[in-house]
């Protein structure tokens, strides 16, 4: 049996060990992700032969993600065989990318079946984009923060520990304005992340900025990285009377970020039609497939 224990921020260092250098692009590896969300996920990690093993509930199954390490697979997915034998269950392993897919297929021909999983997909997008905004594609955007800067003098600084409560209280109201009987449940799971990363900021090495108008913080964002280039966008929030303020929100953030990060990850769109729509508009260089896989 694997040592599983379940993930704490004393975890941080020996997972992105792994994480880090491993070149994954898909969110839920980011360490930030792992461990806000392990009250919803009860995501649980191990280590054996020189890979990291990460498994995760959801409705009382449990599923794992695609080990990481620099040995062979197939090794790899052994251990995690005889684990789901011990539980006589079925080896499911979700986030599976069309890369990893075809290194799966090559050990194992036709010995999973694949969901796809669309909802899941991640947003990916080059840095300089996103930073720029070049072209006629992103026209609607500049439009957009031009209206906002011919209208508004503002600011954008760094997230610090005396902003937190601030940032809390922008949620707040971010919240009672947006949810509905249909999403509220998953608001409050949101807000339960929120809550744990920003009192864990410095803990979780989270990088955040917010742009203020008249001394009120009017947006927010903040995120971590999910390997040495990629960086991914956890929560971005902002008080929509003020039109372009998500476009110049993330255009700040994206300048500030240290340079080595070359893709921005904005994560799911969780099948939300407005999400989608959003993040389509963004031009994504990467629409990162993940499905999950069933041992057959």
């Amino acid at each position: 049996m694997l040592p599983f224990k379940p993930i704490t921020i004393d975890d941080k260092e020996l997972i992105t060990k792994f994480t880090l250098p491993s070149g994954y692009m898909n969110c839920d590896y980011a360490f930030a992700n792992m461990c806000s969300w392990q009250f919803f996920y009860h995501s649980e990690y191990a280590i054996q032969d020189d890979f990291l093993f990460i498994r995760f509930f959801l409705d009382g199954h449990k599923s794992y993600m695609l080990p990481v390490g620099k040995g062979y697979i197939k090794q790899a997915i052994e251990i995690l065989e005889k684990e789901t034998k011990t539980d006589n269950h079925r080896l499911c392993i979700s986030g599976v990318t069309p890369e990893a897919k075809i290194q799966l297929e090559e050990t194992y021909p036709n010995g999973f079946r694949y969901i796809t999983e669309r909802d899941f997909f991640d947003y990916i997008y080059l840095r300089e984009d996103l930073q720029f905004l070049k072209g006629k594609k992103y026209q609607p955007k500049r439009n957009h923060i031009n209206k906002f800067k011919n209208l508004y003098n503002y600011d954008y600084r760094p997230i610090t520990r005396e902003m937190i409560p601030l940032c809390m209280e922008l949620e707040c109201k971010w919240y009672q304005a947006n949810k509905t009987d249909e999403d509220i449940e998953d608001l409050r799971h949101e807000n339960q992340s929120m809550v744990y990363a920003l009192n864990h900021f410095d803990e979780l090495n989270l990088i955040g900025g917010v742009i203020i108008v008249n001394d009120e913080i009017v947006a927010f964002t903040y995120g971590s990285p999910v390997n040495l280039e990629t960086f991914a966008v956890h929560v971005e929030k902002a008080d929509v009377k003020y039109e372009g303020i998500f476009s110049l929100i993330n255009q700040e953030f994206v300048t500030h970020l240290p340079e080595q990060y070359k893709y921005i990850n904005r994560e799911e769109d969780l099948g939300i039609p407005g999400l989608r729509q959003s993040k389509l508009s963004y031009n994504p260089a990467i629409l990162l497939e993940k499905n999950t896989a069933i041992k057959r």
